[in-house]
């Protein structure tokens, strides 16, 4: 496994191969609050980086989900449709939401690392 980047968005991306598992970070799910819903993106749904991918629900807001980098979406986390709050229990490991295909890999290098995403957070 690669290290872990990250999105001004807030998504985490992490990627073996050519595949990426994307999900939300402890820092966007602190800020949602309790997390009551997700709407997983379809399966074979074709990406391009930065459009939105699927939506997730809090008793506080809704909130958009964007596509790291290009793709296709393989598998989603079914886990997610029984219980939306494990991703405020484990953001960053089973609360993933997505995984996809990597159209483009050159893509994961221009999102940040963790150090350059927390230094976004105090901006």
């Amino acid at each position: 496994m690669s290290e872990k980047k990250y999105t001004k968005e807030h998504e985490w991306v992490e990627v073996d191969g050519d595949t990426a598992t994307v999900g939300i970070t402890n820092h966007a799910q602190e800020s949602l609050g309790d997390i009551v819903f997700i709407d997983l993106p379809m399966i074979g749904k074709e990406v391009k980086s930065n459009e939105e991918l699927c939506v997730i629900e809090s008793v506080k807001a809704a909130s958009d989900i964007y596509a790291p980098i290009d793709g296709e979406v393989i598998e989603i986390n079914n886990n997610l449709n029984d219980d939306a709050s494990i991703v405020n229990q484990d953001p960053e490991k089973d609360g993933w939401i997505f995984k996809m295909k990597i159209s483009d890999p050159s893509q994961y290098n221009n999102l940040m690392t963790l150090e350059e995403y927390l230094a976004s957070l105090e901006n």
